[in-house]
């Protein structure tokens, strides 16, 4: 049977993405990650296509590519929701703030423990290697934390958005500087991010005031190519590309700020929120593809059997404690008691599984195990499903049960209205009235009324 012909390709991608809406659903009832649930599909699919298959095709392309525009979708669409106004200053400050601690502080942890217990690793390579396993994932934290409170919400979408910019922007200056003709020192690498701020302000500009004038319906996805071709671009130059997504959403989700004053005049405002509405439409429904699909490619190409180590388990273990140890003392730092469940959401994801595919073949170390990766990758999403449904049960318990009560008497008084209404006095309202009856106005202060 041959399962990679064109129509059963069709089938099963279209199977896939039914599944996927399913899981979306499930997650929110559950808590359960739906990444959890794409994963394990994956990991399904493999043994299944072993029945049909000897083996299976090279995924590695398929996976980078989904990974990058996936990474570009999730980080356009976290920017699109955030709003910049006076009063969130702090609030941004400090997501920032706790993002890049969290982040090099983790990434210092999880380097000297890989340094010392992996044979063969080096401690710029153990920084290369700890870097993507210190990321907090956006693509599963912002599907994840729709029901927090506001401001626990909007935490969590600027601090995930944050450590997938930095996080990258780290890496990619790790790797270049294991490259002797890549590598550039602390000016130069300041200088690229000065740079490629620049560019993304002048290009977001450039791209709201040209797109506002064309008439066409069918013009989102030529928006999102020219945002791909401009990341592509910037990457080739040797610039930090995700600011570039990031302010172009920012600008078009914040228009009325940064066409403040003089520019003012230059906008359009219609045809400006026409483009931001249908832009978020189109990269919500596309983050939610690539996503779909870059999980369910990586599940098929986990090798189960690397979690079996008690190499692996005690190397994780040390990283896990690490993660969740720094981030206690920095959420009590910052927000003192109330931590709970931001201290355990902070799971690893796409942007692990693409920067961990990205090391440079001159940097890899034969003695580290993939299943640290994705033994790291399952335990936090474990420990953040935990604590979210930890979390609803106490915000919803006292709750429900209110619930529960009023429901339990308005049962029994539409039990007991039949026979009652017999009894009642027949000038009360809800004596049923003679057909010839007029109906009259019912005095507030009567207490029969």
């Amino acid at each position: 049977m041959e399962i990679f012909s064109s129509y059963n390709l069709i089938i099963e991608a279209s199977l896939i993405l039914i599944l996927s809406f399913w899981f979306n659903g499930l997650s929110k009832k559950t808590n359960i990650p739906s990444v959890l649930m794409l994963i394990g599909l994956g990991v399904i699919l493999q043994y299944v296509a072993k029945f049909f298959v000897s083996s299976l095709p090279d995924l590695f392309p398929a996976l980078e590519l989904l990974g990058i525009v996936g990474l570009i979708m999730i980080v356009l669409e976290a920017a699109l929701e955030l709003e910049l106004r006076k009063e969130k200053t702090w609030a941004i400050l400090k997501s920032l703030l706790i993002a890049l601690a969290g982040l090099m502080l983790s990434a210092w942890a999880a380097a000297w423990i890989l340094h010392s217990l992996v044979p063969g690793m080096s401690l710029s390579a153990a920084w290369l290697y700890a870097t993507p396993l210190s990321i907090l994932s956006s693509a599963i934290i912002i599907p994840s934390v729709g029901g927090l409170k506001a401001e626990k919400k909007e935490f969590h979408i600027y601090e995930s958005t944050f450590s997938d910019i930095a996080g990258i922007i780290l890496f990619y200056y790790l790797a270049g500087q294991m490259n002797p003709a890549e590598a550039i020192g602390a000016a130069g690498f300041t200088g690229s991010i000065f740079l490629t701020i620049v560019v993304a302000v002048i290009a977001s500009y450039a791209i709201i005031l040209i797109f506002q004038e064309i008439k066409s319906q069918a013009k989102q996805f030529l928006l999102i190519a020219v945002l791909l071709l401009l990341y592509a671009i910037g990457k080739k130059l040797h610039l930090s590309s995700l600011i570039i997504i990031l302010i172009f959403g920012l600008v078009i989700a914040n228009m009325k700020l940064f066409f403040g004053g003089k520019l003012r005049k230059y906008l359009k405002v219609e045809r400006a929120d026409q483009i931001y509405h249908e832009l978020h439409i189109i990269t919500l429904e596309t983050a939610f593809v690539v996503r779909t699909f870059f999980f369910v490619v990586f599940g098929l190409t986990i090798v189960l059997s690397s979690l079996f180590s008690l190499k692996v388990l005690l190397i994780s273990v040390l990283i896990l404690a690490s993660i969740y140890g720094i981030r206690f003392l920095i959420l009590r730092i910052f927000f003192g008691k109330d931590i709970l469940p931001q201290l355990f959401v902070a799971p690893r994801g796409l942007i692990t599984v693409l920067l961990f595919y990205a090391i440079p073949s001159d940097a890899v170390v034969a003695g580290f195990e993939p299943g640290i990766l994705l033994f790291i990758i399952i335990g936090t999403s474990l420990i953040m499903t935990w604590a979210m449904i930890r979390n609803k049960q106490q915000t919803a318990g006292p709750l429900d049960e209110l619930d529960r009560e009023f429901q339990a008497r308005d049962v029994a008084y539409e039990e007991e209205l039949p026979s009652r209404a017999v009894e009642l006095d027949p000038k009360s309202p809800l004596t049923p009235k003679d057909p010839g009856e007029n109906e009259r106005d019912i005095n507030p202060n009567d207490p029969g009324s």
